[in-house]
């Protein structure tokens, strides 16, 4: 844990390709929709609309966005998968972040896709080789080829980022 409220577990540091690092990585993902779950257990609505940290979103937009990367997310696995060095589509979070659904729908709804998303990626992910995690995808707007093995590392971090959002929120605020 870090003091700066914007990276509670700090920021994503690339590391080298390993079996137990993959194992560990894959277990993120399988494992991050319980662990947001849990972290908004018994959170009311007025709870939902706090914002996490100064600035930020509220913890409401912020489950509505870890879902909405983690669909990006599985996508450019698939791209990354099937073609060769894809360039994946850049979205701009902060406007989704703004946009009805997120806004007016209940968290649950969320969770629930995350669950579903989680079990399809968790098991593509335990199909690919060794080789597959060379394989990369180009993201345009970082104007940077990516491997599949340090996308799986910048997803599995930012599932446990935001969660730690909202469990360092519960314990400042004693929810």
């Amino acid at each position: 844990m870090t003091n700066d409220p914007r990276y509670p577990i700090g920021k994503y540091i690339p590391e080298p390709f390993s079996e137990q690092r993959k194992e560990d990585r894959i277990a993120d993902i399988r494992l991050l929709p319980q662990w947001l779950e849990n972290a908004l257990l018994n959170l009311d609505e007025q709870q939902l609309q706090t914002p996490y940290r100064e600035g930020g979103w509220a913890i409401q937009q912020l489950v509505h966005h870890v879902a909405d990367s983690h669909i990006n997310a599985y996508c450019r696995f698939r791209l990354g998968i099937t073609e060769t060095n894809p360039s994946i589509r850049p979205y701009d979070e902060k406007l989704w972040a703004e946009l009805p659904d997120v806004r007016h729908l209940p968290v649950n709804i969320s969770i629930t896709l995350l669950h579903a998303l989680h079990a399809r990626w968790h098991y593509l992910l335990e199909q690919l080789t060794t080789k597959d995690w060379e394989r990369t995808v180009f993201h345009p707007e970082q104007k940077k080829t990516i491997t599949l093995w340090d996308l799986l590392g910048i997803y599995a971090w930012h599932g446990k980022h935001h969660t730690a959002h909202v469990t360092r929120l519960r314990e400042e605020k004693n929810w």
